[in-house]
């Protein structure tokens, strides 16, 4: 039964360290996103600051300046986008904690009723070993 329950715990364990590895990552992933999209938005104030021309219907707005919007649009839809992966990612996480914490409680409450059972086995002995004591008196 032990192996059982401590192979449970182990897979628990695995389970969680995987969901927090995936935030992780997701988080980053944000981060990256979201930093790339300032260092274009950067990029861009500096060609409009060369261009002169900051109005994006003018005719001889930059094309790389409409790039560089268009990409830095395209960061931000995908940061939104992995922000709810992200929930979802953690929502996972904290249903494995969850999940690996009962399965502790399960098995630590295994374990006390193992011990009660091994400390009741004992005394019974010991009450033996007194009832022979005091026959042979």
């Amino acid at each position: 039964m032990k192996s059982r329950s401590e192979s449970l715990i182990r897979l628990k364990k695995f389970q969680v360290d995987e969901k927090r590895r995936q935030v992780a990552q997701i988080e980053m992933m944000v981060n990256d996103f979201e930093r790339m999209a300032s260092e274009l938005d950067q990029q861009i104030e500096i060609e409009h600051t060369k261009t002169g021309i900051s109005d994006i219907a003018h005719f001889a707005y930059s094309t790389f300046a409409k790039a560089a919007l268009n990409r830095r649009d395209n960061l931000l839809a995908s940061a939104t986008d992995m922000r709810g992966k992200l929930e979802a990612a953690q929502d996972a996480l904290a249903e494995a904690i969850e999940d690996l914490k009962k399965v502790e409680l399960l098995d630590q409450r295994e374990h006390q009723r193992e011990a009660a059972e091994q400390l009741k086995v004992e005394q019974s002995e010991y009450d033996e070993i007194g009832r022979l004591r005091y026959r042979n008196q």
